[in-house]
């Protein structure tokens, strides 16, 4: 696989196996749950498996960030800074944070640049990396712990060097788990009710769950618009899932159960979605990630840019495309 990075080629070599999430005691700021100074040596795997993508024992790897990524990263985490669903410690201070960082992010280059090196002096199966460098640094301070998770992909310029690009990743399912979801059900006649519930009790994760899937009006209403998967074209409504194309966790009353917000996708198709594997151009166009490995896309037999003329694309659902295209596709 081939890409460009602001006019500069590279092959894609190899893409991180691990996806790491970020553990508290390596946050900085207001954005940590616990009270520690934090960390900064980060676990990213067993020492062999670090040690195979990053080049051997003792590595020094270049790597880089994208202040594109970022600024999306931010975006895709802007409700969880408004309305927090964790106890940060500085919880009353996250929605100004929020601004103050993406005015920081706005401020910088458009690849930022850092090296990290092996942790080798530590004892033990695992493998860390640290770097004194400030695109590292951002990594801590942008992270929100056990919500963010992040990757890096092998690339080869046309030189031969190899470097890293790092990606910060928003995991939406996380957020849904702890937040207060809006759940809809149907009272004795029939009438919607809206109960609010608190998602973080095991009792009510079933429902939450069902809620997702597009139980009641939500799913109806995207049977009537498109009563089978667009790509499979499968119409066995068993097997079908309502897959919301703006997470249900990041959206408000009125997008949950907004019917233009959603696909009728069968289950696999609705996972790479939701997980931001794949995502659609407003002319129906599939993007495959390259953060999904070439092995994986062939056993998948994903094709980059096949059409599929059935996807219901209009422009409502062109709106929330976008959201999903800068915020949740690994791309």
């Amino acid at each position: 696989m081939a890409m460009e990075v602001f006019g500069k080629s590279f092959h894609v070599k190899d893409t991180f196996d691990n996806i790491v999430t970020i553990p508290d005691c390596f946050v900085l700021g207001k954005n940590k749950i616990g009270h520690g100074h934090g960390e900064a040596k980060l676990y990213m795997g067993s020492k062999d498996v670090v040690r195979d993508f990053f080049g051997g024992t003792g590595f020094k790897a270049d790597c880089f960030l994208l202040k594109k990524d970022l600024v999306a990263y931010l975006e895709a985490l802007k409700n969880e800074y408004l309305h927090p669903t964790q106890e940060y410690i500085g919880k009353e201070k996250l929605p100004s944070l929020w601004i103050e960082r993406m005015q920081y992010v706005k401020s910088l280059d458009d690849v930022i640049t850092f090296r990290i090196t092996e942790q080798y002096q530590i004892e033990g199966p695992r493998g860390y990396v640290n770097s004194d460098d400030i695109g590292y640094k951002l990594l801590r301070e942008l992270s929100l712990p056990l919500i963010s998770y992040m990757s890096a992909m092998q690339l080869v310029d046309n030189n031969g060097k190899v470097s890293y690009y790092w990606k910060l990743f928003a995991d939406f399912d996380a957020i849904s788990e702890k937040s207060q979801a809006l759940v809809y059900t149907y009272g004795k006649k029939g009438e919607q009710q809206t109960v609010r519930v608190d998602t973080t009790k095991e009792k009510k994760e079933y429902e939450v769950s069902r809620a997702r899937i597009g139980q009641g009006k939500y799913r109806e209403a995207l049977l009537e618009d498109c009563p089978f998967c667009p790509i499979t074209m499968l119409n066995e409504e068993s097997l079908l899932i309502a897959s919301h194309i703006k997470p249900w966790a990041v959206s408000d009353d009125k997008e949950k159960i907004d019917y233009k917000n959603g696909f009728m996708l069968s289950p696999l198709y609705d996972k790479l979605f939701d997980k931001g594997f794949i995502t659609f151009t407003d002319d129906k166009r599939m993007i495959v990630s390259n953060w999904l490995s070439v092995k994986n896309q062939e056993r998948l037999r994903l094709k980059n840019e096949e059409r599929f003329p059935h996807l219901p694309i209009d422009d409502k659902r062109a709106f929330y495309l976008r959201f999903h295209r800068e915020s949740v596709f690994k791309g």
